[in-house]
């Protein structure tokens, strides 16, 4: 099968008031500063999929252009794996893991960067860049490899040391900061710019979480095109959250969603925080539409360390919308959870995955989720990934 029988044409309109946006240099919507989304022609069930064994499987939901070749170094298509014994131990009827370590750089950010990697070299941009609390950087630096275009990311100093060092060894220009990842961001920008680069920050241009919703058909289709009940994310950005829930938009606009007696859409979302950097919850639970800054954000679990994120309105509407939960976790419920979640299903879990769990039980706990709930918890990274 052919690149050009796989792309569909799309078009970006804004998330929040639906304003077009041109393709070209696309970032924020221009009438109210809020993220764009690339959107297309319902893909009706029974649409051929791909004959390759990655994220482009899905290509006819993808943003790709007639006759081109994606960026891929083979991301997507990971495990969904049933633990009983965790669903006995947070109180579920059945749990699965959606193993996102299992992705090149040990994370599900290789997803984003292959599909906005992929548009970057299409647009001719001379270089590309990235504020990074972790593992974007690391992913964007093997991305920018893979396409041949130069790398710059900025990192703060806290940024785990394995992932600092994939990020050198891909040959990216590492500039490490004092300050969080938002410190990150502004010289991100401002590099940007000044050079021309394409900034690749989360929902501040639309094809990283275009990416992202791969996790979402791929936990659909192993489950034989049905919906979880919930779905737990440890939520920094957002992207991750967010591109489950517009692929599953996309599949039930096509008819790809099964049900008993009518399909389910949407499951309820669990957004997953560290307690020590939980500006959704408490939007969330305060009733706000957006969320205020979290000033000193702290946590070991470094994707989780983002105290503005831009998807904040995009976030606290879906939870809206699917009675859904915004929960923390302590450093030390983090580090056991995470444990807990290596030691009873031999997956590698980064602190991410187990911030997902801890929060999980806890909502049960509370009478959030129900106990005959089906769950999928996402793991967003590898362990390796923080142990110096």
């Amino acid at each position: 099968m052919t690149s050009s029988s796989w792309s569909r044409p799309w078009a970006l309109r804004c998330s929040a008031c639906d304003t077009p946006a041109p393709l070209e240099k696309a970032s924020l919507c221009t009438a109210c500063g809020q993220p764009l989304f690339a959107r297309y022609d319902a893909v009706p069930r029974g649409t051929a999929l791909t004959d390759r064994w990655d994220m482009w499987r899905y290509a006819p939901f993808l943003p790709l252009a007639s006759g081109e070749a994606p960026v891929s170094l083979g991301e997507g298509l990971t495990p969904l794996i049933e633990s009983e014994s965790l669903a006995a131990a947070v109180g579920v009827r059945r749990l699965w893991i959606k193993d996102e370590a299992q992705n090149p750089t040990a994370s599900f950010k290789a997803r984003g960067m292959s599909a906005a990697v992929t548009r970057a070299r299409a647009e001719g941009y001379p270089g590309l860049v990235v504020p990074t609390a972790g593992n974007a950087g690391a992913a964007l630096a093997a991305y920018g490899a893979a396409a041949g275009m130069p790398v710059k990311v900025f990192a703060p100093r806290t940024t785990p040391r394995p992932i600092l060092d994939t990020i050198e060894a891909m040959g990216a220009d590492l500039v490490r900061i004092d300050g969080h990842i938002g410190d990150a961001g502004k010289l991100a920008l401002a590099h940007a710019s000044e050079t021309g680069f394409f900034a690749i920050s989360t929902l501040r241009e639309p094809y990283r979480v275009e990416g992202m919703k791969t996790m979402g058909f791929e936990m659909a289709e192993q489950l034989g095109w049905r919906v979880p009940d919930v779905v737990v994310y440890p939520t920094g950005g957002g992207e991750g959250t967010v591109g489950i829930w517009k692929a599953l938009q996309e599949l039930a606009a096509g008819g790809w969603l099964d049900g008993a007696d009518s399909p389910r859409i949407q499951p309820q979302y669990v957004v997953a925080q560290a307690a020590g950097c939980a500006p959704i919850a408490r939007a969330f639970a305060a009733g706000q539409e957006k969320a205020e800054p979290w000033v000193d954000p702290v946590t070991h679990a470094a994707g989780l360390r983002v105290p503005s994120p831009l998807g904040d309105r995009i976030l606290l509407r879906i939870l809206r919308e699917t009675a859904g939960v915004a929960g923390t976790a302590s450093e030390d419920a983090i580090r056991e959870w995470t444990f807990r979640l290596a030691s009873a299903t031999g997956i590698d879990a980064a602190p991410e995955g187990g911030c997902a769990l801890s929060v999980l039980r806890d909502a049960v706990q509370a009478g959030q989720i129900a106990s005959d709930a089906e769950v999928v918890v996402y793991n967003t990274g590898s362990g390796a990934s923080y142990r110096a």
